[in-house]
């Protein structure tokens, strides 16, 4: 595809059900992360755009909540459409911007559309939950629930995973009756506009869905305007502080979906090339952007030798390169500051004296930000390389002697997103899945999402859960009508 229509957007802000110039532009420049180059500039969004945006969301909030939960669900499937015809254009712009390989972009507008369409489906159950009796233990009185949304949903999202983080938040919002002022990353800006034309071809009424370009100038700005119902964020800890700091400053409610150093441990009797799979997929998939990374190796010392030397072979064989040339498999850094960060900790680690079994470099590749899959051994509990978040095909390997041992070693760490565990004795597995410190937990199987489960995690990984019946319940309100009977029971 030479020409990418979704590449020009001359009036980059979707607000009150119109595409409109910023009142005061800051420029952003779209990357080729392959390359390095300027893809396209886009203007970035200001305070006065972010007024506009929450004026028109909360001028709609009235009319859209209470339009029947199976009207906003037709407006779900509409969007689940559009981005199945849309389907080419997304897949090469997340190719182009954030450097995935074809089949990883293929699979994020797939996660898109299959959220759209589950979200569909429970905003058609919503109205019949509604008025749901409770017991109460006085027959005098008659107890009801009504679940009610929160009002404008200012969301802003991260760029490992342009459209689907945003699917993941719009889809449950809009089921829920929210209005939504979303802002898209400034590194990865455009993807998600194509919201806005959806919008306009499935004729959703103005102001329920706005979307902003812009940095962490219109992020701040969104999170203060005090006719802000709800906060939904995925990104850093540090920025997700800021969230809810200005979230606790207001005291609403607020989702945050942040950081993992995720453990993925192989037992002795695990089918090593299984296991293999599943941590290089769960380390290399996306160029270790994820913060569901599983980016600490626990291995049982029996078999550490036969999988790490496994994991070297597929490391070193890993083809790396623009995801337009064939056969590649791991794309570039999607940003150059990330880049950076991740060639800054091949240094530390070197000067740490870390054992590298693969990797540790930069690659030549065009002048992009191109890493080379990495992998380090014997990695000191007290290292870098085993707490912190890299967000890099970096692999921390450690070994351990029993079950105990590997769940100790599992929940060390100030986060609790995800982990993986491979044992064909699934009884063990089970076990030691249950006693991990974390929001969802694999076994035997690489990280597969499915729109039904929920994400997200414990301790330093977050607040709330998205996906599943309760992504749509971060956006509702629970109010209960206690009846007192005029009659007799």
């Amino acid at each position: 595809m030479t020409d990418n229509p979704l590449l020009h957007r001359p009036q980059p802000l979707f607000i009150d059900g119109a595409w409109r110039a910023p009142e005061d532009s800051h420029p952003i420049a779209v990357v080729d992360p392959s390359s390095g180059q300027t893809l396209a500039e886009v203007a970035g969004a200001g305070p006065a755009d972010v007024t506009a945006a929450v004026t028109a969301a909360h001028g709609a909030f009235p009319g859209w909540r209470r339009m029947p939960a199976g009207g906003r669900g037709a407006y779900l499937s509409a969007f689940a459409e559009g981005l199945r015809k849309r389907a080419p254009e997304l897949v090469d712009l997340q190719m182009r911007n954030s450097g995935k390989p074809r089949a990883e972009a293929e699979i994020d507008v797939g996660d898109a559309v299959v959220t759209f369409d589950y979200y569909a489906g429970l905003a058609n159950d919503l109205e019949a939950r509604e008025g749901s009796p409770v017991a109460l233990p006085d027959a005098g009185f008659q107890g009801k629930t009504r679940f009610e949304p929160l009002g404008v949903a200012a969301m802003i999202v991260p760029w490992n995973f342009p459209l689907v983080t945003s699917a993941w938040k719009i889809a449950p919002a809009l089921a829920a009756g929210c209005t939504i002022v979303l802002k898209t990353s400034e590194y990865t800006p455009l993807i998600e506009l194509a919201y806005g034309d959806m919008a306009l071809e499935a004729g959703l009424p103005p102001g329920v869905l706005n979307l902003l370009t812009g940095a962490g100038v219109t992020g701040a700005a969104m999170t203060r305007d005090p006719r802000v119902g709800k906060l939904s964020f995925t990104g850093s800890n540090a920025v997700g502080s800021k969230v809810m700091a200005a979230a606790a400053a207001r005291c609403i409610p607020v989702s945050l979906e942040l950081g993992g150093k995720s453990p993925i441990v192989v037992f002795e009797d695990a089918d090593l090339d299984l296991a293999a799979d599943c941590v290089a997929a769960g380390i290399f998939f996306n160029c270790g952007q994820m913060c569901s990374a599983t980016s600490r190796l626990l291995v049982h010392d029996r078999v550490a030798g036969e999988l790490l030397d496994r994991l070297v072979e597929r490391a070193r064989a890993l083809k790396v390169g623009s995801p337009f040339e064939e056969a590649t498999e791991m794309g570039p850094q999607t940003t150059r500051p990330q880049y950076e960060k991740v060639l800054e900790c091949f240094g530390r680690a070197k000067a740490e004296g870390a054992a590298c079994l693969a990797g540790g470099e930069a690659l030549q590749r065009g002048g992009g930000f191109f890493v080379a899959p990495t992998l380090y051994a014997d990695v000191p509990l007290d290292s870098f390389l085993w707490h912190e978040e890299i967000f890099g095909p970096v692999l921390a390997a450690r070994t351990f002697k029993n079950e105990a041992e590997a769940v100790e070693l599992a929940n060390d760490s100030a986060y609790g997103l995800v982990a993986t565990v491979v044992s064909q004795d699934v009884a063990r597995a089970e076990r030691v899945a249950a006693q991990i410190e974390a929001g969802h937990i694999w076994i035997n199987s690489p990280q597969v999402i499915f729109p039904q489960t929920a994400w997200g995690g414990f301790k330093a990984s977050g607040i709330g859960r998205e996906l599943g019946p309760w992504g749509l319940n971060a956006f509702l309100g629970v109010k209960h009508i206690s009846l007192r009977r005029s009659g007799p029971p």
